[in-house]
């Protein structure tokens, strides 16, 4: 991957998929700019040289989508400059995986989780908090905030993120890229990124998991990302809303102003 391809990952120590949302192209000639919006896993892992490292993104307002559990046990750090608004997703559904991820950890909790994530049971937990993610109560008013932020936010780049920065990040940016009318084969390709970009990055995870006498395949539905859970979420939004402006527009509850403010600020003719 070049470095002015889009997906390329910012190197940022401490925080694997950081990944600028600009490049991708949309019709007409046009493509979605650059250095504006930016996804991430969470940033309590920041040091003094990350720091730096991070200012230079110029990034101005940080939305954070994690429950209150995980902000409580991995505090995003105090960065000067920056407004942090919190958007509880999954706070209708706290004892999804992705909310959980800590336990992974946890040496005495492997025969727990071997037993809920064997037989297929891992993608079929993430498969159905893909659709609590596009269609519960809690995720609709917390991407309806994100997005209503983001396409009134002129303080400068923003930049959204869960824990990992892949299922609750993964569905903001999917969302984000068809609203502004990216393809959909693109939007597939930069969410499948995450399993170059952060899988690598919690190979201790595994290896934790595997020392305790866990089996570490197991881990791979949770800790990456499969097609077909970007599939599941994009068939919920279908049946539920019909389309991505259906979902803006009754299941967020937005008016056409957001939408059409989020092409004019993030999309450019080439």
């Amino acid at each position: 991957m070049t470095d002015n391809e889009p997906g390329t990952p910012y190197p940022v120590t401490g925080v694997p998929n950081l990944r600028d949302l600009g490049g991708w192209q949309v019709p007409d000639h046009r493509e979605v700019l650059r250095g504006k919006v930016f996804r991430s896993t969470e940033l309590h892992r920041l040091d003094a040289d990350a720091h730096m490292e991070f200012d230079r993104l110029g990034i101005r307002t940080v939305y954070d989508l994690r429950t209150l559990a995980e902000r409580t046990a991995s505090p995003d750090p105090h960065l000067t400059g920056i407004t942090e608004v919190v958007l509880d997703v999954l706070a209708d559904a706290a004892t999804a995986i992705p909310a959980n991820l800590a336990m992974l950890a946890d040496p005495s909790a492997i025969p727990a989780v071997s037993a809920a994530l064997g037989g297929g049971r891992a993608s079929a937990l993430m498969t159905e908090t893909y659709r609590q993610i596009v269609s519960s109560p809690s995720a609709l008013a917390a991407y309806r905030s994100l997005f209503e932020g983001l396409a009134g936010d002129h303080k400068g780049p923003s930049l959204f993120h869960c824990t990992t920065g892949k299922d609750r990040t993964g569905w903001a940016a999917a969302a984000l890229l068809s609203i502004l009318g990216v393809d959909r084969s693109d939007i597939y390709h930069d969410y499948l990124l995450t399993n170059d970009q952060l899988v690598p990055a919690l190979r201790p995870i595994f290896d934790q998991f595997a020392a305790a006498g866990g089996d570490p395949d197991l881990l791979l539905p949770v800790l990456g990302v499969e097609r077909s859970y970007l599939e599941t979420a994009f068939s919920e939004m279908e049946e539920a809303f019909g389309d991505i402006e259906g979902y803006f527009r009754q299941g967020l509850g937005v008016d056409d102003s957001v939408p059409t403010a989020l092409r004019a600020r993030l999309v450019r003719t080439t």
